[in-house]
């Protein structure tokens, strides 16, 4: 029995194919990148989260010096003054009124055209256009924002006499502008994902083109235009240099277009090229002023987010 077990030839571990070596490789690599992309993922939810941290750490700074009741209330906004007001409605109005007036040119204008390439545009036409809209994208906001101060507003001083030299109608004009190739271009492919059978369907029930897009596919595809407005609305809440240079930057309480006003944005230009030491009230001003801009950006991304869902549901 001893003798025939060391008889026996030595025991070999089976080899592994290389078929089954590929596999393995490709395994580790699958892993590996896997790991790279959740990592650019964290990294784009970490640089959120420390954006965050520094506003409400900062903000927590200055409204322990500040009645948070007078920042929501009070209708100046001096806090570089002896006599300091910190009424944060200033800059809100100057805010909300510059992206109204942008919206309104942009919401119509960039849907109009996202009709166009969309549904009456020959692929030649498509081409040519849709480069043009992203070069229109790329111009640099202070360009645009000299572009308002020495062209579009004498252009409406001409309509308008009284109108000063600084203007949110005049800003919010040019910013609707620069806007429209987002909202066009987002527009269009939401437009174009809407499926070819719903059109032959309101075509061979006598539908005109026209009468098609407007009433079939322009509702089909409301989520992704819901979505493009949403971006407009956040990418004009958050301009800066245009409103720096053709707004005035004057804190004035104020519903008129046609008057100059400050911003948040251009605020928080104005404060941080500044000499204010670190640490100040008047400094800390922009943290909370910040903060306030992330939360009413933070509110239209979740209207933006409710109204995808309720017309995703009903298409």
């Amino acid at each position: 029995m001893n003798q025939a077990i060391s008889a026996s030839p030595a025991y070999e571990a089976p080899k592994v194919s290389d078929r089954l070596a590929k596999n393995a490789m490709r395994n580790v690599s699958e892993r590996l990148i896997e790991f790279l992309l959740f990592s650019a993922a964290a990294v784009s939810v970490l640089t959120t989260v420390g954006i965050v941290y520094v506003l409400v750490s900062e903000s927590i700074h200055f409204f322990q010096n500040v009645s948070i009741v007078d920042f929501l209330t009070d209708n100046q906004w001096t806090p570089l003054f002896d006599d300091a007001h910190y009424g944060i409605m200033v800059l809100i109005s100057g805010t909300l009124v510059s992206s109204i007036v942008a919206l309104a040119v942009a919401i119509p204008m960039g849907t109009i055209i996202a009709i166009y390439l969309s549904e009456f545009a020959n692929a030649k036409v498509r081409e040519i256009a849709k480069p043009v809209l992203e070069l229109l994208g790329g111009i640099p906001t202070i360009v645009f924002g000299y572009f308002a101060l020495l062209i579009v507003t004498p252009l409406l001083q001409n309509i308008f006499p009284m109108l000063p030299g600084f203007s949110l109608l005049s800003a919010g004009l040019v910013m609707g502008i620069m806007i429209v190739p987002y909202i066009a271009s987002l527009s269009e492919d939401a437009m174009r994902a809407v499926p070819m059978s719903m059109r032959e369907g309101a075509f061979a029930m006598g539908s005109t083109k026209l009468y098609t897009a407007l009433h079939v596919v322009v509702p089909a595809a409301f989520s992704g235009l819901a979505a493009s407005y949403i971006l407009g609305i956040s990418r004009a809440v958050g301009e800066t240099m245009i409103l720096a240079v053709a707004a005035g930057m004057q804190p004035n309480l104020t519903w008129n277009p046609m008057e100059p006003a400050a911003t948040i944005t251009s605020y928080i230009v104005q404060v941080a090229l500044g000499d204010l030491p670190h640490g100040s009230i008047g400094y800390q001003t922009i943290f909370a002023a910040g903060l306030t801009l992330l939360l009413i950006t933070l509110a239209f991304n979740i209207l933006g987010q409710w109204l995808r869902r309720r017309f995703r549901e009903a298409y």
